[in-house]
């Protein structure tokens, strides 16, 4: 059990240490607003945070850092979600105000300030799009040879591809084949959409549509959609600012972990309405041991579910991310919920 003396020296040395990114010494200390202790005092109980294990001492200072033990009593006993500004939240509130179509625009969106106030790297976990059902089919003609066939869900979400079409494929078979499609796939899951259009519709499609084959054949390709979520990031190169992050080595790591799909996806792992923090080796992976990782859910309707994470270094700002990140939580969870319901 700590000391409220040890509590306020550990407070300081946090909170000094994440502005600053220097070593914290005794005399640093004692100038500070509402500590009434000696260097010589202070000095003594760093001495014993860091038997303790809450601090470590570097080689090339008679300061202290925080140690992984440290942040993780900071994050869990000292922690206060600090006040952003108006203009901070203005930034925010723009998303969710602006008049976007897609809900994907907006979580893309939210990625992009999330980097860009914290500083930090963000990523968004949007909901896993399989679930969604087909609200129309359109069809849209580049040339003769070439149109884009677009699947929109109920959700907002757009699934788009180029494809090829038969020569002689005019303008009526286009209409023909988009009137079939709407009128037995609208409300189809997209998981189960292949399935369906290669089943239940080709028939239909063979009898009334010149070349049915080749339109087939395309649109299968565009119904392939991944079963999983799509990845939106923020700030991606934001790490390589930071000063723990000028070993090539590690900013390798960390790169080439962000281009894998299913690794990015477990650091969300577990995800939690509320705010959870994995600091270091917490973490179980080596290319963000030296990295916080902050995550939380955000809700799209009742049922669908998505989630947000940053990513610094230990010594983040975990007062303000924290705020920002409640912030945009619950500013996202109702936008992308009203935007559902108004598709419906």
């Amino acid at each position: 059990m700590l000391t409220d003396r040890q509590l306020q020296i550990l407070q300081v040395i946090v909170d000094d240490f994440v502005t600053s990114a220097q070593p914290v010494g005794s005399r640093q200390i004692s100038k500070k607003k509402g500590i009434n202790y000696s260097p010589a005092t202070i000095r003594n109980e760093m001495a014993d945070l860091e038997e303790l294990g809450y601090l470590e001492k570097t080689h090339v200072s008679s300061g202290r850092i925080p140690s992984e033990k440290g942040y993780r009593y900071y994050v869990d006993h000292l922690l206060q979600p600090t006040n952003i500004s108006v203009g901070e939240i203005n930034l925010i509130q723009s998303i969710f105000e602006n008049q976007i179509i897609e809900i994907e625009q907006v979580i893309r969106e939210s990625a992009n300030i999330l980097s860009e106030l914290t500083s930090y790297t963000a990523i968004l976990l949007g909901p896993n799009v399989t679930k969604h059902r087909v609200k129309r089919f359109q069809i849209v003609p580049l040339s003769k040879q070439t149109a884009v066939a677009i699947i929109v869900t109920d959700n907002g979400h757009v699934e788009s591809q180029t494809i090829t079409l038969p020569e002689g494929f005019d303008s009526s078979n286009i209409e023909k084949t988009v009137n079939i499609l709407n009128e037995r796939l609208t409300g189809v899951p997209l998981n189960i959409l292949q399935s369906k259009l290669e089943k239940e519709t080709y028939e239909v499609l063979n009898q009334h549509v010149y070349m049915a084959d080749s339109i087939i054949r395309s649109l299968m390709k565009v119904a392939s959609v991944e079963n999983d979520s799509k990845i939106y990031f923020g700030g991606k190169t934001n790490m390589l600012n930071q000063p723990e992050f000028h070993d090539l080595n590690k900013i390798r790591q960390l790169m080439e972990l962000m281009e894998r799909k299913s690794q990015v996806i477990a650091l969300f792992q577990p995800v939690e309405q509320g705010i959870t923090i994995r600091i270091g080796s917490e973490n179980n992976h080596m290319a963000v041991e030296d990295c916080s990782v902050i995550t939380t859910a955000y809700s799209v309707g009742e049922e669908q579910k998505g989630a947000i994470a940053i990513i610094g270094p230990k010594r983040m700002d975990y007062q303000r991310v924290v705020t920002i990140l409640d912030v945009m939580r619950r500013g996202l969870s109702r936008t992308l919920s009203e935007k559902l319901n108004d598709g419906q």
